[in-house]
Parts: C-alpha cells; structure tokens; sequence
C-alpha cells in the first residue's frame, strides 16, 4: 500500500510512503528540505540509531514507524524499511528539476573511514566494496533487545538504491570497529544523497541531456 504527499507546485519536496505485509509494517515520512528533525521507531535499537543519522546527516525531516518479526530475527523488519525509505525518496525527488544530481561524501568515523558517491540516473545499480570480513559475522545490540547484524549492511544499501532508483557506490576504505564502519557508511550515504538532491541555481531543468531522468 503507497499514500503519497506530493504537491508538484509547492517548494518542498516531501513524500509519505507505506507497506504492509504478513512480515513486517512500515511507514516513512521524508522531507528532503528539512532540518534534520527525526523520529524512528523500528523495534531495532541500532537500526534505530543508524537512521536517526542518516536523517539528521542529510538534513531530512524523517520518521520511520515499523513493526516486525523480530522475535525471528531483525532481517524482515531492516529490509523492508530500506524498501521503503528508498520508494519515499523517489517520489520525494519528483521530476528531479533543478537539483544537482551527482553527490559524493567522505566520512571518517574514528579509525573508520567511508566513502559513499550516488547518481539520482533514475536507472537503479549498485556497487558495495572494501568491508572487512568481521562484518559477515558481527552482531551490534541485543541482550536482551534485537540484535543487529552487520551483514545486512550491503542488501540495505541495495535495497534503498533498487527502490530509490539511484546509482549508489559506496566503500569502505578502512576501519576495524563494526559499529564505526558501519556508522560510517550511513552518514556517508546520507550525506551524499543530501548533496546529489540539493538544489542547483546554475540548473533550470532537468539535468540530463535526455531531458528526464
């Protein structure tokens, strides 16, 4: 189910998105022109955390509001929001008219540092690169709460530029920390996704030679 917020003569680009399915509920807010103001609530403490970041990172306006089955584990419930978030940006970004649309961060997170860098092409793809091998097995959290487990990591970034419909590249050049890395790839995400959405004044259209993107 998708309930969209979306008034194409108005300045600020917002969307509302949600979906509901047998594993998990998700609802997300996004407004790409704002503060950085954040409410989330996954069930998912350090998933929590990570989008907490990302919003305020971005400068989004967000709140998250999802219900899984975390008793299973807390893959359905971290999937299906990233599932969703990236469909809240899409349709936040409209017709992409006078935005910037390349975007690239760099972000060092104490010994950690990442690199993320995205196309708002329209034409979903994704390149993940450069995480220690740790993070296949490391869990952030639980006891007695919902454990986070860092493998995850690369199907959320994939899943948000699948259903964002971006070119998403992002690396880790070096770190040892799971949360540090981690953390690190988030802000950086974020951080160049605010940038890629950021208005261009030297643009008055849409910034591709095909004319829509």
């Amino acid at each position: 189910m998708t309930d969209t917020d979306i008034d194409p003569g108005a300045a600020r680009r917002s969307a509302r998105v949600e979906r509901v399915t047998r594993e998990s509920s998700v609802a997300v807010e996004i407004d790409l022109d704002g503060t950085g103001k954040t409410n989330i609530s996954t069930g998912v403490a350090f998933y929590d955390h990570m989008l907490t970041a990302f919003g305020a990172h971005g400068s989004f306006d967000l709140t998250v509001t999802a219900t899984g089955d975390v008793d299973i584990e807390s893959h359905h419930t971290v999937e299906d929001t990233a599932i969703v978030l990236g469909q809240a940006i899409d349709l936040a970004l409209g017709d992409k008219r006078g935005i910037r649309r390349f975007g690239d961060a760099w972000i060092p997170m104490d010994e950690a540092l990442a690199h993320a860098a995205v196309d708002l092409s329209g034409r979903p793809y994704f390149v993940h690169t450069g995480e220690p091998e740790h993070l296949l097995t490391s869990v952030i959290g639980g006891n007695p709460g919902v454990a986070y487990n860092t493998v995850i990591n690369r199907h959320v970034f994939e899943t948000l530029a699948t259903n964002a419909r971006i070119a998403l590249h992002v690396r880790v050049l070096y770190g040892r920390d799971q949360h540090h890395i981690t953390e690190a790839q988030y802000k950086a995400v974020a951080r160049a996704l605010r940038a890629a959405s950021e208005p261009d004044p030297r643009a008055t259209g849409v910034p591709s030679t095909k004319g829509a993107l």
